[in-house]
């Protein structure tokens, strides 16, 4: 295994992170205190997902014109140059959204080449630390997002700044260290599906990323505006998604290994009972802090399981040109799940104080539902010897 390169990939979709992290509550946040609506902040934290569903489609094209580190580094710039418009003074509503979502567009080729890139380069019995250690940094530099709201607040250009700097180190380490290839000649031709057949080649995990995609967009944008209204202050209520952030990040690497050592089938079924029953239990935990603190831990922890855990098993069963479009496929549904988090889950705010648990718990419980199918099927685990 490259290290150099895992190392350089590991810091590229750290940034990647943070800017998510950082970006979607200090735009929800802000049109919050400037009187939008739960709906307005939802259409507005969802833009990113249709340039992430854009680059679904797009990355095998692209793949054929261009090689990994032309692509990177590409994304990267346009990455920085859409962050650093959030600041630009007077921005339009439509500038803003125009921004986003080549934020979005961006981010999701990084994240469907990263996937990959890592999934092909770990060895099967230790594909579920690599990928965990991936997807670990991924999720601790979103975690320090929100803490950067909570610390610096939502005024001023300090938290943006911080994220632009982290893009410009990333373009610089990316420039430095990736290889020099050359385009995959024929990669359409080798495929056995296509972005969309992937739904019917492997539908419980896609229901799987499709669920995580959903819970991490609401939790970043909506879940601060929730417990704001539960009587809980802007700070603190950024503060409890960074909390949801560290167990997913604090418990992702004892998930991997033991998904190396025993089913990983039956593990992706525990993650989804677990993130349903805290679920349901939200509207109760919000009123008994003791409880609810550990409580949001541990559903970061299982939420973030159920992505881990589908794309280790992705890696798993495909290899090749194919991976690549399951990784497409992925980031589609990604994109198709941060669009209807919010969406929904602002709509359900809307119409009850409870909305958004109760959105959270139907989306986990589509999930336990596929995982027992694959479970019954008796999907092969590759175990480590």
């Amino acid at each position: 295994m490259n290290k150099t390169l895992l190392a350089a990939l590991i810091l590229g979709i750290s940034i990647v992170g943070l800017s998510i992290g950082s970006t979607v509550p200090v735009i929800a946040l802000r049109l919050y205190q400037a009187g939008a609506s739960n709906t307005q902040i939802g259409i507005m934290s969802a833009l990113p997902a249709a340039g992430m569903m854009l680059s679904a489609f797009l990355v095998n094209g692209l793949c054929q014109r261009l090689s990994r580190r032309q692509i990177y580094l590409l994304c990267f710039s346009l990455c920085a140059l859409s962050i650093g418009a959030l600041e630009i003074p007077g921005i339009s509503l439509t500038g803003l959204g125009l921004a986003r979502i080549a934020m979005g567009f961006g981010a999701g080729l990084i994240i469907i080449l990263g996937e990959t890139w890592v999934n092909e380069m770990a060895a099967d019995t230790v594909r579920g630390r690599v990928i965990a250690v991936y997807t670990t940094c991924f999720t601790v530099f979103q975690m320090i997002g929100p803490g950067l709201v909570a610390l610096l607040g939502t005024e001023g250009p300090a938290v943006i700044a911080s994220v632009s700097a982290g893009y410009l180190l990333a373009i610089a380490v990316i420039w430095l260290t990736l290889p020099h290839q050359r385009p995959v000649a024929g990669h359409a031709e080798n495929q056995s599906f296509s972005v969309l057949g992937f739904i019917r080649v492997a539908p419980a995990l896609c229901v799987g990323i499709l669920f995580f995609a959903f819970f991490d967009t609401v939790i970043l944008s909506l879940f601060p505006v929730y417990a704001a209204t539960h009587g809980y202050a802007i700070k603190l209520a950024a503060l409890m998604v960074s909390i949801i952030l560290l167990g997913d990040a604090a418990f992702q690497f004892p998930l991997g290994w033991l998904s190396d050592k025993a089913g990983r089938t039956a593990i992706y079924l525990g993650c989804g009972v677990v993130s349903l029953v805290i679920g349901l239990g939200l509207p109760l935990l919000m009123n008994y802090p003791a409880l609810l603190w550990p409580s949001l831990v541990i559903l970061g922890a299982a939420a973030g399981g159920v992505y881990t855990l589908a794309i280790i098993l992705i890696g798993q069963a495909f290899s090749g040109p194919d991976l690549v479009t399951a990784n497409a496929s992925a980031g589609l549904l990604w994109g198709i799940g941060s669009l209807l988090g919010p969406l929904l889950s602002g709509a359900a705010m809307n119409g009850g104080t409870h909305g958004l648990p109760l959105t959270l718990s139907a989306a986990a419980a589509v999930v336990v539902l596929f995982a027992l199918s694959l479970v019954r099927q008796g999907l092969p685990d590759r175990v480590a010897e």
